[in-house]
Order: C-alpha cells, then structure tokens, then sequence
C-alpha cells in the first residue's frame, strides 16, 4: 500500500474505502473527535483480519477504530445477557456500562487473570494507532490483539491469549457492541459512577461534539507557514494555578487550568485569562497533565463562562479530576462558603473530556499532534509532548514530573523523538532541594511516628487525596507488618479511600509489581487490617479518643475538607505530631503551620471565628513527594537528546525557577528563561 500526504480529509476516507474488501461490510466513516470511526455491519472480519486497518494507519498516520453498525447492536438488556452467558462465571462480573455514543460496553470483573492479560489491552475492541515507541511517527498498534511476548512465556500462555481474544471477538459479533474487559475495583466508585452517569446523559450531545472535533482537527489548514507563541497565564514564577496558551497559525491550545489555593485574592487564583483577547470559544483544546487542582481547578469555570470544545486527558485522570472537583464543591459548602462552579459545570467537563492512552500519537488540531507519556507524579499524570507542523517543532511540557521510580509508579518517560523547547517544572528547583535516599525517607518515617505513638501522641498526616496517599498506606502497612513500626489504629477520611479505588480500577498506569499484585493475586495494595475508614463525620470520635493512633485525612495543605476538624484536636496536646509528607504551597494554612505559626484562626462551623494555639510538634518528612528534587531535574535534562534549543522554567517559586534556569543554561549551554504570568514568548 503506498503512503498518501495528504491533508484532503475527503481523500483521506477515499482511501479508506479503496484499501477495505465489500467483506468488511463497511457502512459509514466518521470522524471520532481526533479518531476516525469505521462502522462495519460483519465486526468480525475486521477484527480478525487486523493488518487491513495496520496497513491503513500505516499510510494515513490517523488514529482509527472500527466501529459495529447501529443496526447490528442488540438492545442494553438482551447484550447484558449474552455477555453473562458467554463469559466463564469465575471471572466474577461485577457490573456493565454501555456507552452509547461509542457503542461500547464496559465489564467489570473481579478476578481478571482467568481472562489471562486481556484487562491490559483495548479488550479487543478493534483500535488501531499510531504509536511513539519506536521513534518518530511510531509504529503501529493493534489494541486487544498484541501478541508480543518474551521468550519465557510458554506456548500454553500464548494459547489462553488467542483463546481470550477469540471470546472477545464473540462476544462483539454476538453484541454488536465493542467490549472492554476492566478490573473491578474493592469497593465501587462513586467518581466512576459519575462519569458514567454524565456519559450516558450526553450521549447523543457527546456523539455531535465529537464529529464537530474532527471536523475541525481533519480540516485543511488555512495558512502557509508555521509559527508559535506561548502565553504564561498561571503557574509561572509561583506554584499554583498552572495555565499557559500555545498559539499557532491555525491553533489556540490550552495547557493545563488549575487554581492557587493559597491565594487570598481572586487576581492570583485563578489563569489570567482576562489577557487573551478572545472569547473562550476560539479556543480548540484544552490538555490536562493530570488531576490535581492547582492544574485542573478552574475547569469547570472555563465551561460556566462559555468553552464547549474538547478536553484531553488520560482516562485515569477523568475521575480523579471529577472526584476533587466535586470535593471543591463540597468542601465550600461545608464551611458556608458559595462554590465556584456547581455539579452541572463538571458533568459539562466530563461530556466535553476524550482520554488518551500514553504514547499515541493523536491528531488535536489541524497543525498539531499530541502525544502522553507517563510523568512519574500521581496516577495518569502524563508529560505533553506537542508536534507543530510537519515537523517544523517540537515542544515537551512536562507538568509536574517524578524522574525517580517510587512504589506507585514508573519513573517519567524522556525518550522523545524530538524535543525543540522543554518546558519543565521547578518544585523543587534550588541547589539544596535534594532529597535522601528512598531507605532514608522510610527510617526517618518511621522513627518519626515510633517516637509519638510510644508516647501515648497521636499523628496527624494531611495527604492529597491522589497519589500521596496510597504510597503512605502502603508504608505503613510494610513497616507494620514488619515490626518496625509500632502497632496502632490507622483511621482514614476524606477522598483517600475512593481515590485509592480509581486506582484499582487503572492497574496498567502503576509499576508492574503493583498490577501483577491487582491483577493476578486479586491482591488490594491499599487496604491493610490496620486501617479503619472513616465513612462519616460522626465516627470522628473514636480516632480522637485517648491512645495512640495514626490519622490520614484531606487536604493535604490544610486547606479544607475533613483534615481540618482533626486538626483542631490534635494541636493542642504537646504528646501529638502533625506530620506533613507533600509540598506546602505559600499562602495555604500548612504552609503557615510548617513555618512556625504557633497560633491560627479558624472559621467554625457556627461562623465565628476559633482560635487554635498549635502545642503539638510540627514536622515534615522530604522524599515521598511525586516532584523531581534538584539532582533529578537536571538528568531529566540531559537525558533529552537531540539538544534542545531552548528551556522554559516554570511551576517555582521564584528564586527556584531562576536557580534551575540559571543551572540549565551554565550546565547544558542551552538558553533557559524563567518568565513570569502574563508574559508571552515567541518559540519560533
């Protein structure tokens, strides 16, 4: 088959249509938002017979999926059914979601590994993309039908593999819906059911707005030439309210659209948007990194003030993002306080959002190509690898990036193709910001707490929800069960719990160890028969009561949510310890208490004001933080390759965004600015 340039979207299904036999039983070709969809009335052939659609990708460099026809589907009821039937009782189905827009069905199942590794891939839905991997424009990736193994695995593994494929392709021609197999998580969750709740209430909406996406991604461009400038908006010189715009030609591209949570007036918490000098609607994409407020935080009010064009994420970070967003909600209204946005602003986020595997390659406008890899921070954080052009340049955002393994995840991807302009983070950006080995951390983890609860004390741990969270609840339950860490109730509240079941839910974006934990033993990393959950505000008593006892709860800067009433009463006994294991940013309650603050005020539940004396110990453990230290940033540098032509510090404190500029620069001899918001750089 001979490759087409092309940028003729007619020519482009031309060539569809001329490359797939009358078998096929194509009946329509539509776009997908940056997808095109074949529906097809004989799935089956397709599926099957896989190297057509290779072949095509190959030549078109578009992401494409095949679709089964409308007129082929069976009724939700009659398809749930024969999904029951035909699977083997023992996986244990938990639960289906049928999507309608997409014409997918979702399964839940309990124990995945008697499908052998199908949960890992697409479930035999019939993708095909165009992959990073091996280099620039990738390879091709069939999804559900990877055969690839290693020399250890056995013909009887491979032989389970083609006999799960081959039950997922039944199952699709017996449906006529496309079939995704997932792991069902150890308790439901409610973020989940949200999304899915908003996916079926958009569905005919979310079926227009994708074909409106592609039509604008597939168009032909309208201008000669390239060229591109980015807008600092947020999160530039400070920590908080992450935000830029990359504008091109033909593109407006929002990175990123987060709050500052520690800032007390509305002029420094939220993007300058007010500086674009256009309606929110020219905007054609906004991309996520990942889920954390201070990055996705304003979201929900880019939608209330007028956006409807596409988000892109990866598919973890959808409910994570919901699940703090609709917390931000109740979080306000818990202390009387009007929300920004309400429920119906984040289900429109959810109706607009398309997630996005890590390393394919994805058109998202008509000059642009989109590429995740994984950051390394908290689950389904991605790097944003950004193509202008034919080539002509390359930008990598790194969002907030952990070039370090640790237990949760990987450490951050680097091996990019091309990389013009890095824009990088800079948290821990100053000289002295190196963090003790990973056996340090934990011992003086350990011997922190040991101290206290010998003591009779109580230890306060205010975690992100997301992330932070499950890395200490697996600490604890090593070190516990171990013996080195003294025995004693561990009672936790806020979203840890539900996010800690989003996690379950995506094993295939943790390390390896985890996922074969989950997926293959059925084994929960976050659960122990230490820990009690706290499911409501009345059982809040028992972790106060006199004893020893470790506490875990949101937030994790003290900013709200649940962590706030323990707060109240474990600073005034001298035995506790408020125990802080993330970045505190300026301006928050943690921040204050972590510098020193003996004293603060505290809104009460009645409205007044409550003065609370801190008499307990305050300390800070560095090394569990999912941010880069100082000698991680820089060989993340230098591990990109070929040169880069110039660096973009951000997401800093001011005198570290500076310090790891200057670094880069007198290091690599490669320029590297440090701007503040509201400035905007021309990148070529």
């Amino acid at each position: 088959m001979s490759k087409v340039r092309t940028n003729s979207v007619q020519s482009i299904i031309g060539m569809i249509l001329q490359n797939i036999p009358s078998d096929a039983a194509v009946t329509k070709i539509e776009y997908e938002g940056p997808m095109i969809a074949i529906y097809t009335r004989n799935p089956r052939y397709l599926l099957e017979n896989n190297a057509i659609i290779s072949g095509i990708v190959k030549s078109i460099k578009k992401r494409i999926v095949v679709r089964t026809d409308e007129s082929i589907r069976k009724g939700e009821e009659e398809a749930r059914k024969i999904i029951m039937s035909m699977m083997p009782k023992e996986v244990g189905i938990v639960g289906t979601f049928f999507d309608t827009a997409l014409g997918e069905v979702t399964v839940e199942v309990k124990k995945p590994w008697m499908l052998t590794q199908v949960e890992e891939e697409d479930g035999g839905g019939g993708e095909a993309e165009y992959r990073e991997d091996a280099g620039e424009g990738g390879s091709v990736s069939e999804a559900g039908f990877s055969s690839s193994t290693s020399s250890s695995q056995t013909q009887a593994h491979i032989q389970r593999q083609r006999q799960v494929q081959a039950l997922v392709v039944d199952l699709i021609d017996s449906t006529g819906w496309k079939v995704r197999i997932r792991k069902a998580s150890h308790i439901p969750s409610e973020s989940m059911k949200q999304v899915n709740y908003a996916k079926k209430l958009f569905a005919s909406e979310r079926y227009r707005l994708l074909r409106n996406v592609g039509e604008s991604i597939f168009r032909p461009r309208l201008l000669e030439g390239t060229e591109a400038t980015l807008v600092t908006l947020g999160g530039f010189s400070e920590v908080g309210r992450s935000c830029m715009l990359l504008m091109t030609r033909e593109s407006r591209i929002l990175l990123d659209c987060g709050i500052n949570p520690g800032a007390s007036e509305p002029i420094n918490a939220f993007p300058r948007l007010d500086m674009l000098g256009f309606d929110l609607e020219e905007i054609d994409a906004v991309v996520i990194s990942h889920a954390h407020l201070d990055h996705t935080g304003f979201l929900p009010l880019l939608f209330k003030h007028g956006y409807r064009g596409p988000v892109y994420c990866t598919e973890p970070t959808l409910p994570l993002m919901t699940l703090i967003q609709m917390d931000m909600i109740k979080v306000a209204a818990g202390e009387g306080e009007l929300p920004l946005y309400t429920e119906r602003d984040v289900r429109e986020v959810i109706k607009h959002t398309i997630t996005l595997p890590y390393k394919t390659v994805t058109d998202i406008a008509p000059d642009i190509k989109l590429v995740f890899a994984n950051a390394g921070h908290i689950l389904g954080s991605a790097t944003v690898h950004l193509h202008i052009g034919n080539g002509d340049h390359n930008i990598v955002y790194t969002g907030d990036l952990k070039y370090g393994r640790s237990q949760l995840f990987d450490s951050a991807s680097w091996n990019y193709p091309r990389v013009e302009t890095l824009i990088i983070e800079s948290t821990y950006g100053a000289k002295e910001d190196v963090m003790p080995s990973r056996e340090e951390v934990e011992s003086n983890f350990v011997g922190s707490i040991n101290k206290v609860l010998m003591e009779g004390g109580k230890v306060l741990i205010p975690v992100p929800a997301v992330g932070r969270a499950q890395e200490i609840l697996m600490v604890i339950d090593h070190h516990m069960k171990a013996g080195k860490m003294v025995e004693a109730p561990v009672f936790i509240e806020g979203m840890i719990s539900e996010a800690s079941a989003i996690h379950v839910a995506h094993p295939e974006y943790l390390t390896r160890e985890l996922r074969q934990r989950i997926l293959e033993v059925d084994d929960n990393p976050f659960t122990s028969e230490y820990f009690t959950i706290v499911e409501h505000s009345s059982q809040r008593e028992e972790a106060l009561r006199e004893g020893p006892a470790i506490i875990m709860a949101t937030s994790g800067m003290l900013e709200g949510g649940p962590v706030i009433e323990y707060f109240k009463g474990i600073a005034k006994d001298a035995r506790n310890k408020i125990l802080f294991v993330s970045y505190q940013v300026n301006g928050t309650l943690g921040r204050r208490v972590l510098d020193g603050s003996r004293q603060i005020s505290l809104m009460g539940r009645d409205g007044k004001i409550e003065v609370v004396d801190i008499m307990a110990q305050v300390e800070k453990i560095e090394g569990f933080s999912g941010h880069s230290d100082y000698n991680q940033l820089i060989a993340y540098v230098n591990k990109l390759k070929p040169k880069l032509r110039r660096v973009i510090v951000n997401h800093g404190e001011r005198r570290k965004v500076e310090n790891l500029a200057g670094s880069i620069y007198r290091i690599f001899k490669v320029p590297a600015t440090a701007p503040m918001v509201r400035e905007a750089l021309r990148l070529y």
